[in-house]
Parts: C-alpha cells; sequence; structure tokens
C-alpha cells in the first residue's frame, strides 16, 4: 500500500504531464483540456469550489435544483429582436459554427458543476463581453478564477498561455496580462453568473442583463 508521500508524488507526476501535454496541444484541443481537468478537479478539489460557490444564496439554489440548459433551438433563438440574450447567443453559435452541448443528467454536484460550466460556456461569454478568441478565452479564464474559485484547474488554464507566450511568441505577452486583468477586474465588480436559469432569459435584452448583473467592462 502506498503512503501519502508516493501518493502525493503520483499525482504530482500526473498532474505536470497532463499540464504539459496541453502547452503542446494546439488551442482549442478539447481532449487534453479534459484530461487536465479529470487530473487537477480531484473531489477535494470540487468539495472546496461547491462550497465556495454556496456561499451566496443564488449557488445554494442552484446546487439543490441542478438548473439545466436544456434543448436550445437556435434557428427559433434567430427569430428574437437582434438585442436579446438569446440571438446574440445563437448569432455567435452559427458565426463560429458550433452547436449547443446536449449533456446528460446530473446524478451529483460535482457532475452538475462540470455539466453546467460546459453548456453555458459560450453564454458566459456573449453575458461578458469576451470574444471566443484566445484573447476573449483568457479573459474569460481570469473571469473564472474570480468566480468559480482559484482552483488549479483553471489557473493551469491561464498558466498554459504564458508558457505559450514565452515559447512561442513573447509579443503575445502583454496581450495575455492585459486579458488576464481584465476578465479579472470584470469578474470582481460582477454578481455571480453560475447557477443562472438562461433559458428564461433569452427573451431579455443583453444590455439591460449586463446592467442587472453589473458587468462592466475594463
Amino acid at each position: 500500500m502506498q503512503n501519502l508521500t508516493d501518493v502525493d508524488q503520483q499525482w504530482q507526476e500526473q498532474a505536470l504531464e497532463s499540464f504539459f501535454n496541453m502547452v503542446n496541444a494546439p488551442d482549442g484541443n478539447f481532449e487534453a483540456v479534459a484530461y487536465l481537468s479529470k487530473t487537477l478537479n480531484n473531489p477535494e478539489t470540487l468539495d472546496i469550489i461547491i462550497e465556495f460557490l454556496s456561499r451566496n444564496s443564488q449557488g445554494r439554489q442552484a446546487f439543490l435544483n441542478r438548473p439545466r440548459l436544456g434543448h436550445v433551438d437556435l434557428p427559433q433563438l434567430l427569430t428574437l429582436p437582434e438585442d436579446t440574450l438569446g440571438y446574440v447567443y445563437a448569432k455567435q453559435m452559427m458565426r463560429n459554427g458550433a452547436m449547443p452541448l446536449e449533456m446528460s443528467k446530473s446524478n451529483n454536484d460535482y457532475q452538475f458543476f462540470i455539466t453546467h460550466l460546459r453548456e453555458t460556456h459560450d453564454i458566459w461569454h456573449v453575458v461578458t463581453g469576451f470574444d471566443t478568441d484566445i484573447i476573449g478565452e483568457i479573459q474569460l479564464e481570469a473571469f473564472y478564477v474570480a468566480q468559480l474559485y482559484a482552483s488549479r484547474f483553471w489557473l493551469a488554464l491561464i498558466a498554459k498561455n504564458l508558457v505559450k507566450a514565452v515559447v512561442d511568441d513573447i509579443e503575445t505577452a502583454g496581450e495575455y496580462l492585459n486579458a488576464i486583468s481584465q476578465g479579472w477586474t470584470m469578474a470582481q465588480q460582477a454578481k455571480p453568473l453560475f447557477g443562472i436559469q438562461w433559458n428564461t432569459l433569452w427573451s431579455t435584452s443583453l444590455k439591460d442583463l449586463r446592467v442587472s448583473l453589473n458587468i462592466i467592462d475594463s
């Protein structure tokens, strides 16, 4: 039977392997991200995140009710007024050639947390105004760090981009650091986004929604 030191060393080796695997993978490689998430988002870490998110009533209610996005009809959303959340979201998804994820049922808090974030990721892009390019992803990653707890996983995603800047193109470092600052600052000012039942807000003016959530461009 392994002692604690051996277990810790094994975990550290696996964490480093998954991190450098993602560094070496092309941007947007979901398999590399999933491997990193599986390694770093262990039950102990998820317990801390869930406790952190449950400190406000919206988060606590989300883990009780486990709201799901459900089926999303993009063509139907495109019939909404152009200033609404639903229209802008559908427009973005169609522009990127993306489809809403059809996720399986969540049977526990861990599954719900991961599922909720995956199926609402692109909505967070729309609500924050962060693009879906590399700068926008870094901005949203920093937003996640502030709003979802500074877990190893989100910090690793940010660190990955900084390492890539060092290795591939140091000239991008300034842009990346600005993106981190912008995402972090906006998240500190904004109300919590986790646990919102977004599919009840498709017809809401995106401008009004941002005001209600205190989304302020930095």
